[in-house]
C-alpha cells in the first residue's frame, strides 16, 4: 500500500532552530542559539504550592474535560491585565490556547486561503512563518524603515490589498526592534483605514530593561486586531498556556470570526489542558507577585544583555554591526561581508559555540542576506556569554582572514 500525504504537507518546513539545537548537544558547546527562557526564572516553588493546592481542592475538575473558551477566571484576570484606556477588553473576548503558537495555527487556518497575501516583517518570528506556510499565503514583505514596518504600505498593494498583517511590535524575534508611539499609532490608524486584520503578537512586551514599552497597536486599532499573549516568558514555557484576543462585539466579524476561531480550536484540542489554566489561577489566586516576579526576570536578563553588549564589543571583528536591545531576549547581528552565516554554522559548532543564521527568518529567503545570526543572551551565565562571543569572534576572525 502506498501512502498519499496532502498537499499541504509540502508547505511544512522543520523549525530550522530545533534542527540547530540537536547539533548544540555536543559537549562543550555553549549555545547562543536557542530562544529559550533561562530555566533559573521559573517560579518553581511557588508553582508546587499551587499544584498542591490544585490536587487538593479541584483534582477531579481538574482532570476532567473543559470548556473550550478557556478557565473563566483566567480569562477575566487577562482581559483585567492587558486592557489600556481605549481598549477595554472583555472576558469573552478571550479564547485561551495552548500557548501563542496554536494561536498562529488557529488564526492562518481561519483567516488564510491559498493565495491570500500577507504582510509579514523582513526579517519575522520563524515560528509564524512555519504555523502560517500549511495555509500557503503570499508573504508579502512588509516594506520598513529604521523605526519598523511603514504604515503607508498597508494600502499600498492597491486591489490587491492584504488579508492580514502580522506584526511583533516589542522586543521583535529575531532584531529585538520596539517601536516608538508614535509609529504605533500611524499604524493603528492605516490599519483601521485599510480594513486589513493585523494579527499582532506580543511575547516580549514585558521584558523590557529600560522603559516599558508603547501601548499596543490593538489600543489603536482594536476593531481590526487580533492580539497574542502567553505566559511562557513571564512564568513558564512548559505550561502551554497563552491566549488570543478577539475584536470587541461591535466590530464588523467579530463574532463571526470569535465562533470560527473557537470551532477551530474544538477540532484541535477541544480545550487547553485544564489543570494547567488551574494551576496558573491558582497561582494569582493565592497572592503570587506576577508583576514582582517579572522584574527580577527583567533585572536578570538585563545583566545578561550589558555582559553580551560588552563581549560583542570587545570580542567581534570590525565590519560587525547590531544594536543593543531595550528588551527581550535577542541581539540581531550582521556578520562580516562575505560571509555566510549557515554554511558556517557547522565550522562554529567545532569551535565550541552555536547560533542562529538569520535566513529562516525571512519569508523570501533567496533574498535574505546571508551574513545575519541571531544570538540569544537568556539561557546562559554572564561568564558563558563572555566565553561564548570569545569563541564566536574567534571564528570570525578566522572567517575574515581566510577571505583576504
Amino acid at each position: 500500500m502506498s501512502l498519499h500525504l496532502a498537499a499541504r504537507t509540502r508547505h511544512m518546513n522543520p523549525s530550522a532552530i530545533r534542527e540547530i539545537l540537536k547539533m548544540t548537544e555536543r559537549p562543550g558547546v555553549l549555545s547562543l542559539a536557542g530562544g529559550l527562557p533561562s530555566p533559573d526564572s521559573f517560579p518553581l516553588q511557588a508553582l508546587q504550592q499551587a499544584s498542591d493546592k490544585v490536587w487538593r481542592t479541584q483534582g477531579a475538575q481538574a482532570m476532567q474535560y473543559a470548556s473550550s473558551e478557556g478557565l473563566p477566571g483566567l480569562r477575566e484576570w487577562i482581559a483585567q491585565r492587558v486592557s489600556r484606556p481605549g481598549w477595554a477588553v472583555k472576558p469573552e473576548q478571550v479564547l485561551v490556547t495552548t500557548g501563542s503558537q496554536q494561536g498562529l495555527d488557529l488564526l492562518g487556518k481561519v483567516l488564510l486561503d491559498p493565495g491570500s497575501r500577507m504582510l509579514v516583517e523582513q526579517p519575522t518570528y520563524l515560528g509564524a512563518l512555519q504555523a502560517f506556510a500549511p495555509y500557503e499565503p503570499v508573504c508579502c514583505p512588509w516594506l520598513a524603515d529604521e523605526g519598523g514596518p511603514l504604515p503607508q504600505a498597508l494600502s499600498a498593494l492597491g486591489m490587491n490589498k492584504a488579508r492580514a498583517a502580522y506584526l511583533v511590535p516589542s522586543f521583535q524575534n529575531p532584531t529585538g526592534l520596539c517601536l516608538d508611539e508614535g509609529r504605533r499609532v500611524a499604524l493603528g490608524r492605516a490599519i483601521s483605514q485599510s480594513g486589513v486584520t493585523l494579527i499582532e503578537d506580543n511575547p516580549y512586551g514585558e521584558l523590557w530593561f529600560d522603559a516599558p514599552p508603547p501601548d499596543p497597536v490593538a489600543s489603536h486599532a482594536p476593531a481590526h486586531t487580533v492580539y497574542l499573549g502567553s505566559m511562557s516568558k513571564v512564568l513558564a514555557p512548559g505550561l502551554r498556556v497563552g491566549y488570543l484576543i478577539t475584536p470587541p462585539d461591535e466590530a464588523p466579524g467579530a463574532l463571526a470570526l470569535r465562533a470560527r476561531l473557537l470551532q477551530a480550536k474544538q477540532a484541535c484540542d477541544l480545550h487547553t489542558p485544564g489543570f494547567n489554566q488551574r494551576l496558573v489561577w491558582q497561582l494569582l489566586q493565592d497572592g503570587f507577585d506576577l508583576d514582582a516576579h517579572v522584574d527580577q526576570v527583567r533585572q536578570r536578563y538585563r545583566a545578561q544583555r550589558d555582559a553580551m553588549a560588552e563581549a560583542l564589543l570587545r570580542h567581534l571583528p570590525p565590519g560587525c554591526r547590531w544594536h543593543k536591545p531595550a528588551g527581550g531576549m535577542f541581539f540581531w547581528v550582521e556578520g562580516p561581508t562575505a560571509w555566510d552565516a549557515l554554511a558556517s554554522l557547522p565550522g562554529a559548532i567545532e569551535d565550541g559555540v552555536a547560533y542562529v543564521p538569520g535566513t529562516p527568518f525571512f519569508s523570501q529567503q533567496d533574498q535574505a542576506p546571508a551574513q545575519m545570526l541571531r544570538l540569544s543572551f537568556v539561557t546562559l551565565s554572564v561568564p558563558q556569554i563572555h566565553e561564548a562571543v570569545a569563541r564566536l569572534g574567534q571564528h570570525l576572525h578566522r572567517a575574515v582572514n581566510l577571505a583576504t
